[in-house]
């Protein structure tokens, strides 16, 4: 009893003590002096191109068929799991799973890109004169619009402008690509770890259905025992974010694509089925997708009529209206819990460092990193409630 008292009352007269073993002592010296080494070692040889460059090699081929796996296997486990319930072996059901999977695919390009391709080819053909015709409307309203006096001070000369593009825009676009590419050996390179890639999807994705679930306790089984329970609370929380996201936003993007498929043929818009197909794919980016994909379908409604603008607002408002009101609630809820400013700021910066890959998955690893920091603060006011004594100062549990 006297020894606990004496040792209480020297904390208490050296307050710096309670600080240096909230900080973790001589254990957080030595990981910290460990990461230093890592890093110091990782630049070493990172100036010796032959040490890394394999494993960067490895890393670009490798992801795409990965993320496609990892996609489809979000995609088919609840339903690989009610195949179990009604008693079909799992290996059965993952197969079955694929060549459906592998069936309905192949119905839709042999039945839908045809008329994309189709849709594609005219959209590319008939730009020009599309953008030819915007250009000369806006014109005409600027030069009888309220600026109409600053507009003429510019000088511009639109009639010339237009004149001088060239007839063929589509063709000029292909001609750059084509001056811009490295050559045939690249282009076939390129192209053949692209197809490589995809055969080798299946393959992976029947692994992971076989045995996904297995894998975060193998990785867990590596931790210390004292951080499994822990870890086992963020790999479950962080596979529901990430189950929910891919889940509800495909299942989302999909409903969006037919709705707007259905309204643009209803109101008989050019190249309803493409755009319709783009509202599907661009909706998978939430907030920035649906004014990426409304941008070139004003356009044509521009070109076409006024009236069409018009018919095409109706459709577009009720698309947004039905999935704001009951699809997204429905499907995707409040799961990820991120506000809309953040996912601005996620999208924006995610793009910026890594393109159309980083728009795509910027969101769902953004939503796993919170949950990491998430769980890593409640350690934190665990550790402080700890070694602080009044109750004043302490963190609500």
């Amino acid at each position: 009893m006297e020894g606990n008292r004496e040792t209480r009352n020297q904390k208490e007269r050296n307050p710096d003590k309670n600080i240096i073993g909230f900080l973790g002592g001589k254990n957080t010296f030595f990981v910290l002096v460990s990461i230093l080494l890592i890093g110091l070692i990782i630049f070493v040889y990172k100036q010796i191109p032959f040490i890394f460059h394999p494993l960067s090699v490895l890393f670009s081929t490798v992801v795409l068929p990965v993320i496609l796996a990892i996609i489809g296997y979000y995609l088919l486990r609840p339903i690989l799991r009610l195949l179990e319930k009604v008693r079909i072996p799992r290996a059965w059901g993952i197969l079955i799973l694929i060549l459906v999977a592998a069936g309905l695919l192949t119905l839709l390009v042999f039945l839908v890109f045809p008329v994309l391709k189709n849709e594609f080819h005219n959209l590319v053909d008939n730009f020009p004169k599309y953008f030819k015709q915007l250009t000369v409307q806006i014109d005409e309203f600027l030069r009888t619009s309220i600026f109409a006096s600053f507009y003429e001070t510019l000088d511009i000369n639109i009639a010339k402008l237009v004149d001088n593009l060239p007839s063929d825009l589509g063709k000029t676009l292909t001609d750059a690509a084509g001056g811009i590419a490295t050559g045939v050996t690249s282009f076939v390179s390129a192209l053949t770890g692209f197809v490589l890639s995809i055969v080798t999807v299946p393959f992976i994705l029947f692994y992971l259905l076989k045995d996904g679930e297995k894998l975060p306790e193998v990785f867990i089984k590596v931790l210390p025992p004292r951080m499994r329970n822990e870890a086992r609370k963020i790999v479950k929380e962080a596979d529901n974010q990430i189950s929910s996201y891919i889940q509800g936003q495909i299942l989302v993007a999909i409903c969006i694509g037919v709705m707007v498929s259905i309204g643009f043929f209803i109101i008989g818009m050019d190249y309803a089925l493409l755009l319709g197909v783009l509202a599907m794919f661009t909706s998978i980016v939430p907030y920035l997708g649906p004014l990426i994909a409304i941008t070139p379908a004003v356009i044509v409604a521009i070109v076409t009529s006024p009236f069409m603008l018009v018919k095409l607002a109706i459709v577009w408002t009720i698309v947004q209206l039905i999935d704001g009101k009951f699809i997204s609630p429905q499907i995707m809820g409040k799961s990820l819990q991120i506000h809309p400013i953040t996912i601005i700021f996620v999208l924006l910066t995610a793009g910026s460092l890594f393109g159309v890959a980083g728009i795509i998955l910027g969101i769902p690893a953004f939503a796993v990193m919170k949950v990491i920091v998430r769980h890593m603060f409640d350690l934190y006011k665990r550790r402080y409630n700890k070694y602080v004594k009044h109750p004043a100062y302490k963190y609500e549990e």
